[in-house]
């Protein structure tokens, strides 16, 4: 007898490695740990109160309306009537700097920056742009309000 071949259970074939379960394991397994880090952080941003968006929600708030004034630049469309509305929003949200802010308040520079902002808006608002060009030196003063007070605290 030269060479007798046992018959395998598996018959004629060999069996194969674990690599491709061990691979599917590690993907199900990722997929589970990204589903529960997903859920994680929901349920912890969840537990937010108004308190903690206040500051962002301002921030954003004065950021659109700033961008609504540069459309309207652009878009030549600086009339009282077009830019007004954005600049009394921007001085309505500039009274809630403080209070949006509480760890900030007390600090002499940024009470500086908040009070030249309202100082900014509120001549805006006594004299309204008459053009463009004055609209465009109102917004870029209103930018440099923003950009120092940026400077000193972001």
């Amino acid at each position: 007898m030269d060479n007798p071949q046992r018959e395998t259970p598996y018959g004629d074939h060999k069996p194969h490695g674990n690599g491709a379960k061990y691979i599917i394991l590690l993907l199900v397994g990722l997929a589970i740990g990204v589903l529960a880090t997903v859920m994680l952080l929901r349920a912890l941003e969840g537990r937010k109160t108004w308190q903690d968006h206040f500051p962002g929600a301002a921030m954003h708030l004065m950021e659109a309306h700033a961008a609504q004034l540069g459309g309207k630049i652009k878009a030549n469309r600086c009339s009282a009537s077009d830019s007004q509305p954005h600049i009394k929003a921007l001085r309505t949200v500039s009274d809630d700097l403080e209070p949006a802010f509480p760890g900030l308040a007390d600090d002499a520079r940024f009470a500086g920056h908040a009070g030249d902002l309202r100082a900014t808006l509120d001549a805006a608002l006594a004299s309204p742009a008459e053009g463009c060009e004055s609209l465009a030196a109102t917004t870029k003063k209103i930018g440099e309000n923003c950009k120092a007070c940026h400077q000193d605290f972001r």
